[in-house]
């Protein structure tokens, strides 16, 4: 763990009932490609089973596993924080729903999984590798949410994360903002396609997000919702996974 990731977004994990038709999806949308590590003691489930990298060049920022029985597919971010087990304690006084408690990861960190109160699935971390924030995989994540409000006194308490103004000419949503004023999330009102109120979505950064949309179309894959944003001329799409997975396209 070093300061310069407090409060960033340092990981995402894809949970997938279906991990090679996934990596294929990955692969073909997004241009990652993929390294498999082998863990005597795997996070999900235990025992020794193959961990998946996904890397775009030699930038390693997600990984692939199955679905464990008690989670369902999907994208799971990773924030950064100080102490993971005050992180979880503090959250559930503020509202939220631990899903995992702290649990170590051999040779990666600690993490926990939390619902905020509105429902979003959030991971908390403290990261002992020395990968980067991932940067050229992925951008600012998306809060989807059909409630009229962020739930900023939970994210304000657990990272510094606060509510900034959109960018000049975007009118799509609030920028979230972590402790040293960098951007972090954008905030977007919208019917999500989940039984919670609000969804965490990463952004994935495509060279050209319509031919990646036609490129997913053509693996049986359509976006749920067409070109929502355009913050300062970056596309950003939503479509599912192979998996039914949420993720958002973001022009590179």
């Amino acid at each position: 763990m070093t300061v310069e990731k407090i409060g960033r977004v340092i990981w995402h994990d894809l949970l997938t009932g279906d991990r090679q038709r996934s990596m294929s999806f990955y692969q073909r949308v997004a241009g990652w490609t993929y390294q498999t590590e082998h863990a005597t003691d795997f996070a999900w489930g235990g025992g020794e089973k193959d961990f998946v990298l996904a890397l775009s060049e030699d930038e390693a920022g997600a990984g692939f596993a199955e679905t464990p029985p008690e989670m369902t597919n999907g994208w799971i971010a990773y924030v950064e924080v100080l102490d993971v087990d005050a992180t979880v304690a503090l959250a559930e006084k503020l509202g939220g729903t631990i899903v995992r408690q702290p649990f170590e990861v051999p040779g990666v960190g600690r993490n926990a999984l939390l619902r905020d109160p509105l429902g979003a699935l959030i991971g908390v971390s403290i990261s002992r590798h020395d990968y980067p924030v991932p940067r050229r995989q992925f951008g600012m994540e998306v809060y989807l949410t059909n409630a009229p409000a962020f739930p900023q006194e939970f994210y304000s308490e657990l990272f510094d994360w606060n509510i900034s103004p959109p960018p000049v000419g975007d009118q799509t949503g609030l920028l979230v903002t972590g402790p040293s004023g960098e951007d972090v999330a954008l905030v977007v009102s919208g019917k999500t396609p989940m039984e919670a109120q609000a969804v965490w979505v990463p952004s994935i950064k495509v060279a050209h997000p319509t031919a990646s949309l036609n490129d997913s179309a053509a693996l049986g894959d359509e976006p749920f919702n067409e070109l929502i944003a355009k913050p300062a001329q970056q596309h950003r799409s939503f479509l599912r996974d192979p998996g039914g997975a949420l993720s958002c396209l973001l022009q590179a």
